[in-house]
């Protein structure tokens, strides 16, 4: 197997229900990647070892997901320079998910950390991967593949509306 190019790093065991998206699309693309739990409240010094030592364990990105006050994507970011894509994760402690969405998105000036929605752990799997594709031409290629295939997807379903009666505008 090959050598983890993506970390996938949750606050606590109850956020992978959420955060095993971001392997599935990885998997589909074919994106080595690691997960594990990383607490920034709980185990904070294991955090600090997580975040500094990434770069050096080959990772170039890092998918973190947190839930209530979400400090684990800010955290990790303060503590490396790798792209830290931030996934806010509505959990049994949280306001409704709008605590981990603004923790996570009101980053301080140099401490940048990419949000995606609510609980969008696919969309953060994607992100990363389209990150290393910048720089990765086989791993855009495939990217570029996936993407056609949600199109496919899209006109299939507006097809079988049509099928159903339903007026299609385009």
């Amino acid at each position: 197997m090959s050598k983890p190019v993506v970390g996938i790093i949750m606050g606590s065991q109850s956020d992978l229900r959420i955060m095993k998206e971001a392997a599935e699309v990885l998997d589909e693309l074919k994106v080595a990647y690691e997960v594990t739990i990383v607490s920034a409240h709980r185990t904070p010094l294991r955090m600090v070892e997580y975040a500094t030592a990434a770069r050096g364990r080959g990772v170039q990105v890092i998918v973190a997901g947190a839930g209530g006050a979400a400090h684990l994507p800010g955290m990790v970011a303060s503590l490396t320079s790798l792209p830290v894509i931030g996934v806010p994760v509505k959990s049994s402690n949280s306001i409704d998910g709008w605590d981990s969405v603004l923790s996570i998105l009101q980053m301080p000036a140099g401490v940048p950390v990419a949000t995606v929605a609510l609980d969008g752990a696919r969309n953060a799997g994607i992100l990363a991967a389209q990150i290393l594709g910048a720089s990765d031409a086989a791993l855009g290629q495939r990217i570029d593949a996936f993407k056609e295939s949600l199109k496919v997807k899209v006109e299939s379903a507006a097809k079988d509306l049509e099928t159903k009666g339903w007026k299609n505008v385009l």
